[in-house]
């Protein structure tokens, strides 16, 4: 009978080190796990999902939203190697005719449900469309309010050079709805094509006043002077947001809009002035 005898001293230290490697190696590989899985989370948390996706995205946008969305479509893109967003920004009405004329867009971001029932009547649209922001008016002045301007009774002053959005566009219906809630007919002196072509003319003194986004007026900066009236209350815009049937890339559609509706979207859209639904 032969007996075994005890590992040796150097042989249990051989046998100790590779355990101690063995262990390293499962709990590294967890902790990349863990790692791994806790990104995901926050990538699906913040809107980006965690589907890749790939190609050119348009998006069709009310020129309100030009800023904040120009902002976000560089976050989707960096959460989203491979792809590139696409952007139109004009009056909602304009863009309306143009996806009903056959525009290959993916998404469309309009600032009325008025003006997204144009599209989606049409059969244009996937699904039912999403609010995700409000917007109200705001009296926008150049810097110094060199007029004098003090509220909305001033824009019937025909001495005054007023600008307006013109009515077809979300910004000049909501206008003539805070008229006529003031009883109050205007002087304009300008009709402009969308909000920021209105703001343009505040920021560079070719008007006395006008009326624009409050959003508008917050990236204007210092150049733009906003004062707020009670009648906005009367006519705050909701804006919708779509995936078209027949969009180019609708797995980008898709994570776009998820993107717009998740963490990063909303705190860049409150952090811009919009009222969050």
């Amino acid at each position: 009978m032969s007996i075994s005898k005890p590992p040796s001293l150097a042989s249990r230290s051989r046998i100790a080190v590779a355990g101690a490697a063995i262990l390293l190696l499962t709990l590294t590989a967890c902790g990349s796990d863990e790692a791994d899985d806790q990104e995901t989370d926050e990538a699906t948390a913040a809107g980006g999902g965690a589907s890749e996706v790939t190609g050119d995205i348009a998006v069709f946008a009310a020129a309100s939203l030009t800023d904040t969305f120009t902002e976000l479509g560089e976050q989707f893109e960096a959460a989203h190697p491979g792809t590139t967003v696409t952007f139109n920004f004009a009056g909602s009405s304009t863009l309306a005719q143009q996806i009903i004329g056959g525009a290959p867009v993916d998404v469309f971001a309009a600032a009325s449900p008025a003006t997204m029932a144009q599209v989606t009547d049409e059969g244009l649209a996937e699904g039912e469309p999403t609010v995700f922001v409000r917007n109200r008016l705001e009296i926008a002045v150049p810097a110094g309010n060199p007029a004098g301007v003090s509220g909305l009774e001033d824009f019937t002053d025909e001495d005054l050079i007023i600008a307006l959005c013109a009515e077809e566009v979300p910004c000049g219906a909501a206008s003539v709805r805070v008229f006529e809630a003031a009883g109050l007919t205007p002087a304009p002196d300008t009709y402009e094509q969308d909000v920021r072509a209105t703001l343009t003319k505040v920021e560079l003194g070719e008007v006395d006043a006008a009326l624009v986004y409050r959003t508008d007026v917050m990236v204007a900066g210092d150049s733009v002077e906003g004062i707020e009236f009670p009648e906005s209350d009367g006519a705050v815009n909701d804006y919708p947001l779509v995936a078209l049937a027949e969009a180019p890339n609708a797995d980008g559609a898709q994570a776009f809009i998820d993107f717009v509706l998740g963490d990063a979207g909303r705190e860049a859209l409150g952090a811009a002035g919009f009222d969050l639904p």
